[in-house]
């Protein structure tokens, strides 16, 4: 997560706080809370507002929005937010009544909460969306792959700013791109040591973008800049920290064994299981008595069985069998496997409507909690299409040394995709995850799934 992304995140919650007590003032003319919620129901109630202010900020996006939104924009974002903010209260409300608040402090704390965060996320005295907040970063190498990181500076730049792309050695023509190619940034002549071009220019990390470095590569300088606090990475880590994926094209086997992650201990296998095994059985609890009614709609739309089933691959390339609620013909594979695809015709009416909602994947639940499949992790394929793919995509075999799962990175960063390419772009995000598996990162997905739940992204 983006520091100006963690720092809205806490300035948001201050102000879901000022807002709530100064709803308290006006509505009671002074800062005074019911008796009955006693000193443990006060913060109880605080936690509970700023959570689901916080989150709902959250589903409708209002921390992705760019730093070049208008402010029209900005304010319908923060107003869609509230209103979500205020059905959530209503659910947790009415699941909890003894930490309620009445009806006119919550329409003021919300109305006030609405206009700080806008004034916040808008105006110009909002700190976190200025420049001070970006890492100013130097590049060396002045080649496509420069070119490339280039790119993503400008994509990013909220979270960088480009301080210049360093020519380490003139000589190297296929090191060499002409500046216009460079979006009209400075190119800096290496004419003197690296830490004085890094403090000349007030950067904090270096991203080496050197295709061939043999007899180029300034490695005891670096090693300075390294020692003197300047953060030093290779163009497949700086990559990975602002995409969110893998660079496969710049991956080595060599870069796999030495770079952090891919390691997981007992502790985090533990935690994947239980994890898994809870969220399972409450899943299957809460959605089992919905079976039947979709059972019905299923059967009365068209012939067939209630439930697909389908052979895929999983952990170590392990095949099993996945369960779906049908939402195709019966004959839908009467000419073999073929991908499925955005407006497939073989789905049928009700199909769609299961599709768009992942209502189909419920039975998958009974594949996590027999261990065939983790909550999360790669989506699994076909043992037909995993051949194909292993033989075209290098790397493709990694992403089965986990669990697939009933979501994923790729599914919640990546939109519908049925092709050799899409595969590739999925398989960064697949790989991403493998690497940085953690507790953190899996609370991120759920959180992002609901999002792709409700507004029918991904796949």
């Amino acid at each position: 997560m983006e520091l100006r992304t963690v720092l809205m995140l806490i300035s948001d919650a201050l102000l879901a706080l000022v807002a709530l007590l100064c709803a308290l003032v006006l509505r009671f003319g002074s800062l005074t809370f019911p008796e009955e919620w006693g000193v443990d129901g006060q913060f109880k109630v605080l936690f509970i507002f700023i959570a689901v202010t916080l989150f709902s900020s959250y589903l409708m996006e209002v921390y992705s929005l760019p730093r070049a939104t208008r402010k029209r924009e900005i304010f319908a974002t923060c107003l869609q937010a509230g209103g979500a903010a205020f059905f959530l209260l209503a659910v947790v409300y009415y699941l909890d009544p003894s930490v309620m608040l009445g009806r006119g402090i919550i329409f003021i704390s919300l109305g006030l909460f609405i206009v700080l965060q806008f004034a916040w996320h808008a105006l110009p005295f909002s700190g976190v969306h200025r420049a001070p907040f970006a890492q100013r970063v130097l590049i060396l190498g002045t080649g496509d792959l420069a070119c490339q990181l280039g790119g993503l500076l400008s994509a990013h730049a909220s979270s960088f700013e480009l301080a210049g792309y360093l020519d380490c050695d003139a000589s190297k023509p296929q090191e060499t791109v002409h500046q216009s190619d460079l979006f009209d940034s400075q190119v800096i002549c290496k004419d003197s040591e690296l830490l004085d071009i890094v403090q000349a220019y007030r950067a904090s990390m270096i991203v080496v973008a050197l295709t061939e470095r043999r007899g180029v590569l300034p490695l005891q300088e670096m090693m300075r800049c390294k020692l003197a606090g300047i953060e030093v990475v290779d163009a497949p880590t700086f990559y990975e920290i602002v995409q969110g994926k893998l660079m496969l094209e710049q991956m080595t086997p060599s870069w796999i064994i030495f770079s952090t992650g891919f390691h997981r201990t007992a502790l985090v296998n533990i935690y994947k299981r239980c994890f898994d095994v809870l969220l399972s059985l409450v899943g299957l609890l809460l959605t089992i008595p919905f079976f039947p009614l979709i059972a019905l709609v299923i059967k009365l739309d068209s012939p067939g069985p209630l439930f697909f089933n389908q052979v895929r691959v999983g952990n170590n390339e392990k095949p099993f069998l996945l369960y779906k609620f049908r939402s195709m013909r019966q004959d839908a594979e009467k000419n073999g496997a073929v991908w499925a695809q955005k407006n497939d015709n073989r789905v049928t009416r009700v199909g769609r409507f299961l599709r768009n909602s992942r209502i189909d994947e419920l039975p998958q639940l009974w594949n996590v909690l027999r261990g065939d499949m983790s909550f999360i992790g790669p989506r699994p394929e076909r043992p037909e299409f995993v051949e194909d793919l292993k033989r075209d995509i290098y790397y493709y075999s990694k992403r089965h040394t986990i669990k697939p799962g009933l979501t994923g990175w790729a599914q919640v960063r990546y939109p519908y995709g049925a092709t050799v390419e899409d595969a590739i772009e999925k398989l960064r995000y697949d790989l991403y995850y493998i690497k940085n598996l953690s507790f953190l990162l899996d609370t991120q997905i759920m959180f992002e799934t609901v999002k792709v739940v409700l507004f029918g992204r991904g796949r």
